[in-house]
């Protein structure tokens, strides 16, 4: 291989080479996993049939190549094979002594995000964790002897003054059980990693939500039928979608909604690590509803403990989705505006087990 291909094939975002006739001549690894097709099959294929974006760029990329000039435009939704469009960031260019080539690179804008709030994720974890412990030992004792003392008041109270102490039990009690929600960062096990098939943990929450909280919920799958096996724990992993069920079909209220639960395999997305390494996390699981989207004073901190966006709410639930999935090596994302949120889980595949050779 020479240093122009070893250059090629390690670039980490997808790059297309386009003939002077506007069709491609060569796509790299990452670009076949952005477009989710093969590089063979889109050799010949004109540029704009295989790459969607939401802006006509025809013109000025016939003035770039007119004038041998790069061309940039940011912010703009690519799409294309199977995939739904992402936010990106266009880099077009002459190629050098090629006459009428052009080189066009696809940075999306979401893969980096999504790295990035995958660090405070991990960050908000750590952070509920130890105040788990704190709270568990500093505040659930003292509230058992004030709930005792509250029910010996009472046997000596008229009618009139029980409503007080019975207002302090059920205010204790309250408290008692957003405690043992919180000991839950504590003493939540690691997982018990194992192959898990996405989809059948997936259809577990859907029935489980259809009998419960999410019965005026409708719940449609969008499965990619090819998906490889996760690795993961899967009864962790049914935890992490039910709470994101749950949250969807509360934030829909009593006039329901609709609920989509899509699958898809990502090649390009890779998790960088502090150290370094990086992971590859190609399994993409998303939950998306129509809801009225999150509270703009919340976005940024979603994921951080006792942050909610309802009245009565702990915000404890995606503070154990983002410690489950941190735990699992994985990443969460979301990104929300009215009518449309989605809540994006990244995991590994996997490892392929070898087959035992045969003895002669």
């Amino acid at each position: 291989m020479s240093p122009a291909a070893d250059i090629w094939a390690s670039l980490p975002v997808p790059a297309l080479l386009i003939d002077a006739d506007d069709r491609i001549l060569e796509i790299n690894a990452a670009a076949e996993g952005f477009l989710n097709v093969s590089a063979k099959s889109v050799v010949g294929v004109p540029i704009w049939d295989q790459v969607n974006v939401d802006s006509p760029l025809e013109e000025a990329f016939a003035r770039a190549r007119t004038y041998e000039t790069p061309l940039f435009v940011n912010d703009v939704d690519v799409g294309g094979g199977q995939r739904a469009p992402l936010q990106c960031a266009l880099q077009i260019a002459p190629l050098q002594g090629a006459p009428g080539q052009m080189i066009m690179l696809i940075s999306p804008r979401e893969l980096a995000g999504r790295i990035t709030q995958h660090d405070s994720v991990k960050s908000a974890a750590k952070s509920a964790i130890g105040m788990a412990e704190m709270l568990a030992h500093e505040i659930k004792n003292p509230l058992a002897g004030i709930t005792g003392a509250a029910q010996l008041l009472s046997m000596s109270l008229s009618k009139d003054d029980l409503e007080l102490t019975d207002l302090i039990v059920e205010e204790s009690r309250r408290i008692v059980k957003l405690l043992e929600q919180v000991e839950q960062f504590g003493n939540l096990s690691p997982p018990d990693f194992r192959e898990v098939n996405i989809h059948d943990v997936l259809d577990r929450a859907r029935r489980s939500a259809l009998l419960g909280f999410g019965a005026n919920m409708k719940i449609i799958e969008d499965y990619d039928p090819s998906l490889p096996m996760a690795q993961g724990d899967p009864d962790q992993l049914l935890q992490v979608v039910l709470n994101l069920l749950k949250n969807a079909s509360e934030a829909a209220g009593n006039d329901g909604g609709t609920i989509r639960l899509h699958s898809y395999f990502e090649h390009s997305f890779r998790l960088r690590r502090a150290d370094g390494t990086g992971r590859s996390l190609p399994l993409q699981v998303e939950i998306i509803d129509d809801g009225p989207g999150l509270p703009e004073a919340i976005k940024a901190d979603v994921f951080d403990p006792f942050v909610s966006g309802r009245e009565n709410g702990t915000g404890l639930g995606l503070a154990l989705v983002s410690k489950i999935i941190s735990d699992h090596g994985g990443s969460i994302s979301v990104t929300s505006v009215p009518g449309k949120t989605v809540f994006r889980l990244s995991l590994a595949r996997a490892p392929k087990q070898t087959k035992p050779k045969k003895e002669v």
